[in-house]
């Protein structure tokens, strides 16, 4: 049986940057702040009009170029984000327009900082199962549409952009492909990063937009508990189930949260700094956009090579949380 592998990678972020030093004019905090609590010293934020399926098309597009394959062969594109350009139609049936992808079919996933990760595994399966030849998986998300930037909690971690993965089948005697995933939600940790208003529970009105419902509420010294304990202890149980420790991994590839967070679970795998890949000083959390934007970064530096066994690792709001091994 074939297994998925990533072919190709594209991405997008916007070309506006909103540094540090402009949020100190915006907020109650300085540069030295933000880089010692959060390792992020710029964001690049989407210009008005600016959508998330813009990006996403971009990053596809950018991603079956180098892959070597046209839009018209695209079977299956899964986006994941938080920020849709609507809440319908899904955001993949317009990135399908987009790219003139004309037979492929799509959907979302909602699931915060785990959807790429996530998106991974199902997209994978369908590769696997032999239903599919091409999928593209994107994770891209606009966050400053749903930022309140008179709030230094969020607004100072939060940035625009993602990627596309293309996932193709493994040749037969080809070693690359995905190797395995784990995957946990813990639901009553819901409330603690979420945005309140806008669903069913809370729809929208005069009021809810009066009280600024409709931004994202993130209680952070909750979250970074969660986040600290849970994204190192997925890491060491998919590395124990396929009779492995930190020492064979070639590359770890974090989700972008927080750069003590990525450190954290660096210490408990015991791993040298130089296997881990770290971008959140340029781009800041761009939620499910952080793993294509780090996967591309690590490339483009010679990081990642082919034959490499990478763990990638994410964890945000739901609670959410998920790991993947695959060989480069």
């Amino acid at each position: 049986m074939a297994k998925a592998k990533v072919k190709s990678i594209g991405t997008a972020v916007p070309p506006k940057v909103l540094s540090n030093f402009d949020l100190e004019k915006m907020v109650d905090t300085t540069n030295d702040w933000i880089v010692e609590r959060t390792g992020i010293h710029q964001r690049h934020i989407a210009a008005p009009g600016v959508t998330t399926s813009d990006l996403s098309a971009e990053a596809a597009l950018k991603a079956l170029e180098a892959g070597g394959v046209s839009p018209a062969d695209v079977d299956l594109i899964i986006v994941a984000t938080i920020t849709p350009d609507m809440y319908l139609p899904a955001t993949a049936c317009l990135v399908q327009d987009k790219i003139g992808s004309k037979k492929a079919w799509g959907f979302d996933m909602s699931i915060a900082c785990s959807g790429f990760l996530y998106a991974m595994q199902v997209g994978g399966q369908f590769i696997q199962s032999g239903a599919h030849k091409n999928v593209v998986v994107i994770g891209v998300d606009v966050m400053s549409s749903i930022i309140d930037y008179t709030d230094r909690q969020t607004c100072i971690i939060f940035g625009d952009g993602g990627g596309a993965a293309l996932l193709t089948a493994t040749e037969s005697d080809d070693e690359v492909g995905f190797i395995d995933f784990i995957h946990e939600v813990d639901g009553s940790g819901g409330d603690y990063l979420c945005l309140p208003a806008g669903g069913s529970k809370l729809p929208a009105s005069h009021e809810t937009v009066d009280q600024r419902k409709h931004f994202v509420h993130q209680e952070g010294k909750v979250v970074f508990k969660y986040a600290t304990r849970k994204m190192p202890e997925l890491c060491v149980k998919l590395l124990e189930r396929n009779g492995l420790t930190g020492d064979d991994v070639d590359v770890f590839i974090p989700h972008q949260a927080n750069l003590r967070i990525i450190t954290s679970a660096v210490e408990r795998l015991k791993m040298p700094m130089d296997r881990v890949v770290v971008n959140i000083d340029q781009f800041g959390n761009t939620t499910a956009g952080t793993l294509p934007l780090a996967i591309e970064s690590a490339v483009q530096r010679g990081q990642l090579k082919k034959g490499d066994l990478v763990l990638m690792a994410t964890v945000g709001a739901g609670f959410s949380a998920g790991a993947m091994l695959l060989r480069w």
